[in-house]
């Protein structure tokens, strides 16, 4: 199957590579010179089998350049919604020389998963703008939890939202008005204007610029960070972030 794929870019190479030393066209060959050429290169790959993996890892390597370029394309198109939306909860160090941003859903593992990370990263480099984008996509929870924090932010301000936003992310069970109350009891907060403002339109413009940026930008997971001009989509660990981070201070 892998040979079959890969035999018209392997020919192509042989011919490309064999193009100085005379001119060659494929549609000119009798169907004898056809098949003697094809048994040539089977040949060859029989073998070298060796051959078909550089061109499985030279492929993937195309690949991965040809989507980092497309990746930051799309980022400086939209830098402004990314970057400076007016409204995302920004931490970590508010005039940071990089900003990360990270697209999450509460009810995400890996979203979880990657808390501490991101924490340790912010502990160890005092420098990082963190950006936070609520994008519910894991059903109705994920959906109540952003409703709530980004009513807590609107009511309370930002201090209370990185603490309800923490909260939530550490949240089991089943998500109820009743769990939500007691979440902000528990911190000290006035449930009831920010049950209240759940369903403002407010927060519903927010949630749905920031699924439309995520559509913009090719993003159908979490959690992805966008860093400066590259995604990284799903978790990473905290000494991966700091090299990527050292690796955009150049």
């Amino acid at each position: 199957m892998i040979l079959t794929v890969l035999r018209p870019a392997l020919i192509a190479a042989l011919l490309t590579s064999a193009a100085p030393a005379f001119a060659f066209d494929p549609a000119a060959m009798s169907d004898a010179e056809r098949e003697a050429f094809r048994a040539e290169v089977r040949a060859y790959l029989m073998e070298h089998p060796e051959v078909i993996f550089e061109a499985v890892d030279a492929m993937k390597a195309r690949e991965a350049a040809a989507a980092e370029e497309s990746d930051r394309a799309m980022i400086t198109a939209f830098h402004t919604e990314i970057f400076e939306d007016g409204y995302s909860w920004v931490g970590g160090n508010p005039e940071g020389d990089v900003t990360l941003v990270e697209f999450m859903d509460y009810r995400c593992g890996y979203c979880r998963k990657a808390v501490p990370e991101v924490a340790s990263l912010l502990k160890s480099d005092g420098n990082i703008r963190l950006i936070i984008k609520e994008f519910p996509i894991l059903g109705e929870a994920s959906m109540i939890s952003s409703r709530f924090a980004i009513a807590t932010r609107l009511v309370a301000g930002g201090d209370a939202y990185s603490q309800v936003h923490d909260a939530l992310l550490e949240l089991d069970g089943e998500l109820s008005e009743v769990s939500l109350r007691r979440l902000a009891d528990g911190l000290g907060l006035d449930a009831e204007p920010i049950l209240a403002k759940m369903n403002s339109d407010e927060v519903t413009r927010e949630i749905a610029a920031n699924r439309d940026l995520a559509q913009r930008l090719q993003i159908n997971g979490t959690p992805t960070f966008v860093l400066e001009g590259q995604m990284l989509r799903g978790y990473l660990p905290a000494a991966q972030l700091a090299q990527l981070v050292a690796a955009e201070r150049g």
